[in-house]
């Protein structure tokens, strides 16, 4: 006889090798067929919603690592979510409006801007923009992102421009909206004006300089021969210096230097004159800033004066407490300014070049006429000191040039008029991490009004008209009508019809008493675009609810559309979008570093995909910290895909000892298990446990550890192991054998859909491997419900205590491989020796051997009674001896009973009566 016709080897049509960048995109194929995403909706349309609201990706280029961690965490979320008792839709958006389209259909020669009207400019914009979509819509998919993919929301929409100007309305309507001469960040470069979340640091050099203004008019307190000296890194904005800030507190000296005498703050006097490397100095007199208040110096350039003002703006931390402001170039220049009633002098055009407000730099570009005015300022006898700093300065995010602080007529959302609520919000709001609540409270804190208008041509319009006075009409009349023309028309008739036909029928208004009215030719800013997404789509949408249960985006979204979507939020409706916010870091190379084309260690998802497979890539996003920058590189996905075979191993291996194997009919039930097949439930129990809590607290790390250390662990190195004995060679319908079986299949079908939020192809594929499962996908099930055993306590406790014991018996076979040749445990006998209730529990157990994997195993006595060549371990001591006997040609265990049946001389005793009684016909 054929023994291995015996054997109940593993059997499984599952394959050994994923092969996922082929089979994935099958899997693709047939979940699209399916349409597997209607029918989780179908499935779960009576529960409770859970909306995870997608932040817009910008619709241009291939996506990039960090777009694929963000839309595989929201994945994981949403499948999970869906698979826990809720109806989770995914609706996923985009931002398609701003400056890196206009750019891209110029730069790329797609266009010739100037043969094209606005509107057909537009028109091109727009087919550029849902090219880009369709793009990374196929991408995303082949992430394995299930969503609405055919339903998305898009900026450019119809739906959604109406939708953004009722946001604008009830905005306007409160009177948060209003449009004011004021600096704001200005890039030569966009020609546009910016909003704080569009501007990002780089250091830049640039003049150091200080200037002496000389006095005017002491007002009887100065005597009018002494020199304000300022301080300026922008020395360019020197022709718009209006005033000179003093603190009133702070106490400023009259220094006498070689018969000039200079003012500057007295805390400051020592580093200056170390600066300034003054030989020899005097204080002639001191006085409060205060003191000085309305005294004059003339301006070194021109012919007019500069007044000296007090401002609290005014510090100690650099310069000579001397505040050079230039109301038209500096924030708290403005709000200084506006104060003592002085002009908002700005003498530089859009393009960052002077004007005729300017005389002597007329037609110079900004920064290159530093060293002209600095050249001008030494010739006047004004340069007290020139040097050069290198420093962090603000920059057009797009295109990484340097911005300017101008002051122009913009539009602009008056934060500070619902500030309190905006921080009351912020406080209700869970952070995860915990920091992001300090974050975005102390930016909302502190920021000033947010600039809403853009001088582009590519986004939605500003909805205003202005009458024959020019002053702005925006009421309840023209919002509504504009948002209903949008909703059937589009916004680019906001640029080719004429401004009466855009106008409600039959509107008059006092402003324009013959009819005539023109309108906003500025677009909103693109934040206020994706900032609307609460209205625009949560309450557009009748599947969707605001606010929404999570937001889930990078940490650089605290600036930006966590932080619009919140003010437009509180401002409509008083409350914040979401309830809760989740942040993730930055994709980094293996070393940490920027990833950058020029450097060459972009990891690309596309690649990535096509080499490993999207289950690899999603793998490495459960195994990383995402809160924090993570790491990515070739080295690391390899290390993720070999962790990835570990658990597609498990899978194999439990789908191979299952194919006879029946669960309504074959089961046993938990009283009827043995010791050690209860305790591997009550382990697996615990792993359900500990994952959906891991899901739960969005820490998909811990979910991956879990996950991976059962499998390596519980599983591979224990369970399983100690199980292949029983499952080969007992006979098929065996107590031991089915009762091995009912575990595997509890604990595959658990592990399956604990994974499929993460492994998502992979799980799918193996479920379609599991004996008598009713559903088509893994999707359309629920997450493994946690059980209740009774009281485990002394079952845990005896086995967790045997596990620790058995690495020590462990760590003797491996010893003795490599120390007496004993190559193969079944060739071994254990000998153990333990003390009190160790030796207790080891006794205990019967069939020991199976448990350690040997031909035998005895426990001899107490750790003081070891035999000479016994070895100590931790916690037992042990002796390892080659089996006696002979090797039993079925099971390979060493035995000395073999031949107790003739007909079998080479099987043992359990093997004999295995063949004999089931086989031998």
């Amino acid at each position: 006889m054929d023994y291995k016709e015996t054997l109940l080897m593993p059997k499984t049509e599952f394959p050994m090798r994923g092969n996922l960048p082929n089979r994935e995109p099958d899997m693709q194929t047939q979940w699209e067929d399916m349409k597997i995403y209607e029918k989780v909706q179908e499935r779960t349309k009576d529960r409770p919603l859970f909306i995870l609201h997608d932040g817009p990706p910008y619709a241009n280029g291939d996506i990039h690592m960090g777009h694929a961690l963000n839309k595989i965490l929201k994945d994981f979320i949403v499948r999970y979510k869906s698979m826990s008792g809720f109806n989770a839709p995914y609706v996923p958006g985009w931002d398609t409006h701003g400056l890196p389209i206009e750019t891209a259909l110029t730069k790329k020669g797609k266009v010739d801007r100037k043969k094209l009207s606005i509107a057909e400019f537009r028109q091109k914009c727009e087919e550029y923009a849902l090219g880009q979509i369709d793009s990374q819509r196929e991408q995303f998919k082949r992430l394995g992102v299930r969503g609405d993919w055919d339903n998305p929301y898009v900026t450019l929409t119809h739906d959604y421009e109406a939708q953004q100007i009722k946001v604008f309305g009830d905005m306007a309507k409160k009177g948060y909206i209003y449009k004011g001469k004021k600096p704001v960040y200005w890039s030569p470069s966009s020609e546009s004006a910016l909003a704080e979340a569009e501007i990002e640091y780089h250091d830049k050099r640039s003049p150091s300089i200080y200037v002496a203004f000389d006095v005017t008019d002491g007002k009887g307190v100065l005597e009018g021969d002494e020199k304000f000296v300022i301080w300026t890194t922008t020395p360019w904005t020197i022709p718009a210096n209006l005033a000179i800030a003093l603190h009133p507190e702070l106490t400023y000296a009259v220094v006498k230097v070689e018969g000039t005498k200079y003012i500057v703050a007295k805390e400051l006097l020592n580093q200056l004159v170390e600066e300034f490397e003054w030989a020899s100095h005097e204080v002639v007199s001191t006085f409060k800033g205060a003191e000085l208040e309305n005294t004059k110096a003339k301006h070194p350039l021109y012919d007019r004066e500069s007044l000296v003002i007090l401002g609290d703006h005014v510090t100690l931390e650099a310069g000579t407490g001397c505040v050079h402001t230039a109301p038209g170039h500096g924030e708290d220049d403005y709000i200084v300014g506006q104060q003592y009633g002085l002009d908002v002098l700005c003498p530089v055009d859009d393009k960052g070049v002077f004007t005729d407000e300017a005389p002597m730099f007329e037609g110079q570009f900004y920064d290159a006429a530093n060293k002209p005015i600095t050249e001008k300022l030494e010739e006047a006898g004004a340069l007290v000191k020139l040097t050069f700093m290198t420093h962090s300065y603000p920059h057009d995010w797009r295109t990484k040039k340097p911005v300017i602080f101008r002051a122009t007529a913009q539009w602009f959302a008056s934060i500070k008029d619902f500030r309190e609520d905006l921080l009351r919000e912020i406080e209700a709001v869970e952070w995860l991490p915990k920091w992001g609540e300090t974050r975005l409270y102390n930016m909302v804190r502190d920021r000033g009004d947010w600039c809403i208008s853009r001088q582009r041509a590519w986004g939605v319009p500003i909805p205003v008209f202005y009458g024959e006075d020019g002053q702005p009409i925006i009421n309840d009349e023209t919002i509504n009508h504009v948002s209903k023309l949008f909703r059937e028309h589009g916004s680019n008739i906001w640029f080719e019809w004429d401004t009466k036909d855009l106008l409600p029928e039959g509107f008059t208004s006092e402003q324009s008493p013959k009819g005539t009215f023109t309108k906003e030719t500025d677009i909103m800013d693109v934040w206020f675009d994706s900032g609307s997404s609460h209205q625009a789509v949560l309450e557009e949408r009748d599947d969707l609810v605001r606010p929404a249960d999570v937001y889930l985006e990078g940490s650089d979204q605290y600036r930006g559309w966590f932080n619009s979507s919140l003010s437009t939020s509180v401002a409509v409706t008083g409350k914040a979008p979401y309830k809760a916010v989740v942040s993730h870091g930055f994709t980094l190379d293996g070393k940490g570093k920027k990833m950058s084309k020029s450097v060459g260690n972009v990891v690309i998802p596309n690649k990535v995909m096509k080499q490993l497979g999207a289950d690899i890539l999603r793998l490495w996003v459960a195994s990383v910290d995402y809160q924090a920058d993570v790491r990515v590189s070739d080295d690391i996905l390899k290390q993720v895909a070999e962790v990835y075979r570990k658990i597609r191993n498990t899978f194999r291996f439990l789908l191979g000892n299952l194919h006879d194997f029946d669960p309504n009919v074959h089961a046993v039930s938990y009283d009827n298990l043995s010791e050690v097949d209860q305790y591997m439930l009550v382990k697996l129990n615990d792993l359900v446990r500990d994952v959906k809590k891991g899901y739960e607290e969005y820490q998909f790390a811990a979910v991956y550890n879990k996950v991976h250390n059962f499998c390596t662990i519980e599983l591979s190195s224990f369970y399983m192991d100690i199980a292949k004995d029983t499952l080969y060679i007992k006979h098929a319908d065996h107590i031991d054998r089915r009762r091995i079986q009912t575990v595997m299949y509890e604990t595959l079908k658990n592990l399956v859909t604990l994974v499929s939020p993460i492994l998502s192809h992979t799980a799918d594929e193996v479920w379609k491997h599991i004996p008598a499962v009713q559903e088509d996908s893994v999707q359309l099930t629920d997450m493994p419900e946690v059980k209740t055993f009774g009281d485990v306590t002394t079952l845990c406790q005896k086995w967790d205590r045997f596990m620790v014991l058995r690495d020590d018996v462990l760590k003797a076979l491996e010893d003795a491989r490599n120390d007496q040749g004993i190559k193969k445990t079944l060739h071994a006998h254990v000998t153990v020796y333990a003390d009190g209730k160790d030796r207790e529990l080891l006794e205990s157990i019967e069939d020991l051997k199976k448990l350690f994997i040997t031909s035998g195993a005895t426990v001899a006595g107490s750790r003081a009674e070891a035999s000479q060549e016994a070895k100590a371990y931790e916690d037992l001591t042990v002796a390892i001896h080659r089996a006696e006997g002979e090797t039993c040609e079925r099971c390979w265990v060493v035995s000395t009973e073999l031949g107790s049946d003739s007909e079998h001389p080479g099987l043992c005793p359990d093997c004999t009566d295995t063949v004999v009684n089931h086989y031998a016909n």
